[in-house]
């Protein structure tokens, strides 16, 4: 695990959270697997937000480009057809 800096911090834990975290803990302290898994969720919001990102992005192509697009690719159907 990390031990760069480490910042003393107190937060409010529902006992249900603090149950799963000191059976899941295993050998390592109850603070250590607070920030593994608060990591994973870090990471997992990080690539909700890319994917949705990702859908915005490829959702706003208009029509027209969609037209350019498949003019394209008959070209190139007729291209390896021909060849």
């Amino acid at each position: 695990m990390r031990g760069a800096t480490r910042m003393a911090k107190s937060f409010t834990i529902e006992p249900e959270i603090n149950e799963y975290v000191a059976s899941t803990k295993g050998p390592h302290s109850a603070s250590e697997r607070v920030n593994e898994l608060l990591r994973r969720a870090m990471l997992a919001e990080k690539y909700e937000h890319l994917e949705a990102e990702a859908q915005t992005f490829f959702a706003a192509a208009s029509e027209k480009e969609r037209t350019g697009t498949r003019a394209f690719q008959n070209a190139a159907l007729r291209t390896f057809l021909r060849d």
